[in-house]
């Protein structure tokens, strides 16, 4: 049987600890599905075809190179029916710190209730992407500063185009 695994966020953009907890992700299934959370009443700096179009060219190799095929997908309604309709078992949610954790496991519970059926599994972050966070990024991508540590090349270079246009 196929261990699909479900791992969604709004990923705007698609950080160094995104791809870190895909990596991991990657040792416990055999299909990651990367789900773009898509929220009307949010404005974020990309498209959800622009993230998808990244997370694809970012993530697609480091699930090649693990041998796991790669979905990338968008969803507006809750997150534990869409893991569901692409058929997951396993919920992937990254752990940075322990407010990560005291809300994870609230929403771990939550979505155990509503679907029993479908395992939370929690990863924590490598300490070397432990502090990166997708609104920190987009912060100070806004205001100039350098973000090349905290995004991989490709997302680097979109965001750089998205702020020299505003």
């Amino acid at each position: 049987m196929e261990r699909i695994a479900y791992y969604a966020g709004s990923f705007d953009p698609v950080t160094n600890g995104h791809l870190d907890v895909i990596a991991a992700a990657c040792r416990l299934c055999d299909r990651l599905v990367l789900a773009i959370g898509v929220h009307p009443g949010k404005a974020p700096i990309f498209s959800a075809e622009e993230r998808a179009e990244l997370l694809r060219a970012v993530a697609g190799p480091i699930a090649a190179e693990a041998g796991v095929a790669l979905d990338v997908v968008t969803f507006d309604h809750l997150t534990v029916r869409a893991a569901r309709e692409a058929g997951a078992t396993l919920m992937i949610r990254g752990l940075r710190d322990a407010t990560d954790f005291d809300y994870e496991m609230q929403l771990a519970g939550m979505n155990e209730a509503m679907d029993g059926g479908l395992q939370t599994v929690f990863l924590p972050a490598s300490a070397s992407v432990r502090h990166i966070t997708a609104t920190l990024v987009r912060q100070i991508a806004s205001m100039g500063g350098d973000v090349s540590p905290f995004v991989p090349a490709a997302v680097l270079a979109q965001l750089q185009r998205k702020f020299a246009a505003r």
